[in-house]
């Protein structure tokens, strides 16, 4: 096996699986912000990757002098054991341009291939393309969707009916009065 280069994104091995995933995220970030800004936390709780995480640091050095200091370090009963990761974490592909989305099977790029794919439908469910679609088009459907209702102006209904609920009115009174256009008076609550 070859050694992996120094990486900003580090891989912790022989992790407690019993620590619920926001613990053990909030622990590990607190843990590895010591040794440098700490951009990203993965831990998956999946059969396949549990008891396992990666660190993405913002630099190189940060990475090695977190690896060199916790490097064998009990947390949660268990000896952490950290390398470099394989690859560049996602966070920092995005931070540095490089990010491509991962390909789940099939063509790289759909319109290469050989254009949009046309709609075909599920079993069980009526054969007409999706509303989208069909709306789509026609030309008048498209114009008629991409029009907005107008807002209609607000009120001060709202600040007035704050106001006179301080005079010691019910809302409903407020509503009432409001309603029929005459002045409200001030009631006096001693009773």
């Amino acid at each position: 096996m070859s050694a992996i280069p120094p990486n900003q994104t580090l891989y912790v091995q022989n992790l407690n699986d019993k620590i619920r995933k926001p613990d053990l995220r909030i622990s590990l970030y607190t843990l590895f912000s010591t040794y440098g800004v700490v951009l990203d936390v993965v831990a998956l709780k999946t059969m396949k990757h549990r008891g396992q995480a990666h660190i993405a640091f913002r630099d190189v050095a940060s990475a090695t002098q977190a690896m060199r200091a916790l490097d064998g370090m009990n947390i949660f009963g268990k000896d952490m054991k950290i390398s470099y990761a394989k690859g560049k974490s996602h966070k920092i592909a995005k931070l540095d341009g490089t990010f491509r989305m991962p390909n789940v099977g099939g063509p790289v790029d759909d319109a290469a291939a050989g254009g949009a794919k046309p709609f075909v439908p599920l079993p069980g469910t009526l054969a007409a393309p999706p509303p989208a679609a069909a709306a789509a088009a026609s030309p008048a459907a498209e114009a008629q969707a991409g029009q907005k209702r107008q807002r209609e102006e607000e009120s001060g209904e709202f600040f007035c009916l704050c106001l006179v609920a301080g005079y010691g009115l019910t809302l409903w009174d407020a509503i009432i009065e409001e309603d029929s256009g005459a002045e409200m008076e001030m009631e006096d609550d001693d009773d």
